[in-house]
């Protein structure tokens, strides 16, 4: 298909985006087309398209694994009573352990324990990878070679975040996992929560 304008991209994007399950990357939003098109010509076209659905219940994002349509966090309540099962609870010692992962990648489950002072339970590490939260990057060049542990990129589009620099500041573990009322930005333990909250279209 031969594209003659911007108005006619936005179309062909919005339409790819909205009948997709997953978040498309440019270089999937390339492969819709007949003609090469540049990166910078698609995302005006994206930025556009964002702009023209300010101010609705759905929005276009862009998180780690690509853009998504997604509905807007304060829309999230209604649609909760079409579908009002509870998001799942994660415990203190899965928050912790995310945590020392997120903020201190790659890691082994052996330094996950020395942080914590105590053993972690396998089935910890189980529920982190069957969400598809942390994922086996390496191994560690020492007797046994332990498994190195790292986030996905669909930990990240989870919490709505395109890099791990857009995570909480570190400030202590125990801030990470339990909620601050006095304070104004959300933790990671906060984040997690809005994005089982979350729902993209």
């Amino acid at each position: 298909m031969l594209i003659n304008n911007i108005s006619e991209l936005k179309i062909v994007l919005e339409t790819a985006l909205l009948a997709t399950r997953e978040p498309l990357l440019i270089s999937d939003m390339q492969r819709l087309f007949d003609e090469e098109l540049s990166v910078e010509f698609l995302r005006r076209a994206l930025d556009e398209l964002r702009d023209d659905w300010q101010g609705r219940g759905v929005e276009l994002a862009l998180v780690a694994s690509g853009w998504r349509f997604q509905t807007r966090p304060e829309y999230q309540r209604f649609l909760n009573r079409l579908n009002p099962e509870k998001p799942p609870k994660y415990s203190r010692a899965v928050m912790e352990t995310l945590a020392i992962i997120a903020y201190k990648q790659p890691v082994t489950r052996g330094d996950v324990e020395e942080i914590r002072g105590v053993t972690v339970n396998t089935q910890i590490i189980r529920t982190l990878e069957e969400r598809d939260w942390i994922k086996v990057v390496g191994h560690r060049d020492v007797p046994g070679r332990p498994s190195l542990y790292a986030t996905t990129k669909q930990f990240l589009s989870d919490l709505n975040l395109r890099a791990l620099d857009e995570l909480p500041p570190l400030v202590e573990l125990g801030s990470l996992v339990e909620p601050n009322p006095h304070s104004g930005e959300l933790n990671l333990a906060e984040l997690i929560q809005q994005a089982s909250d979350d729902s993209p279209v």
